[in-house]
């Protein structure tokens, strides 16, 4: 009776190690515009996949009147496997925003860049490494916040006199 007890005690063991480790994430890579798109819908924007012959993908999107793109970028000669996102918005209406006051924003921010465009428009872009075997689906949900957060800021630090 104690080997069994014993055999049982290891079945209880091994089954509530199983039952608390925890589950797999789903990884996310930027070779599959759908999945990221799937991603931008899940928070709450439109987003509309945009191909052009030998380019990488992009999506087109927006939040709360903020136009932006998800561009995929790195990909091979064929527009195809890609490794990386850059997400990026820009205004053509705030030509007059200062270096100084973009560089005020580079100098005191993280996670986004701002420049002046070829255009001369002040843009803010953000990238996300997806390379190798990509990040976890609840990751990349949260650099989207993140990107949220940035559009939000960016936008009245253009717009502030």
């Amino acid at each position: 009776m104690g080997r069994v007890s014993t055999m049982g005690g290891w079945a209880i063991a091994t089954a509530a190690a199983l039952a608390a480790a925890p589950a797999q994430a789903e990884l996310v890579n930027a070779q599959n515009p759908q999945v990221i798109k799937q991603i931008v819908e899940s928070q709450g924007w439109p987003a509309k996949i945009v191909t052009t012959e030998g380019e990488g993908p992009y999506i087109e999107s927006s939040r709360d009147g903020l136009k932006f793109l998800v561009l995929f970028m790195n990909c091979d000669d064929a527009g195809k496997a890609c490794k990386t996102l850059q997400f990026y918005m820009g205004f053509d209406d705030a030509k007059s925003t200062t270096l100084e006051r973009l560089n005020e924003w580079n100098s005191g921010k993280r996670f986004g860049r701002a420049y002046r465009d070829e255009s001369g428009d002040p843009v803010l872009e953000m990238d996300i490494d997806l390379d190798f075997a990509g990040i976890p689906r609840e990751n990349l949900g949260e650099a989207f916040n993140t990107w949220a957060a940035l559009m939000d800021a960016y936008h009245a630090h253009i717009y502030e006199k």
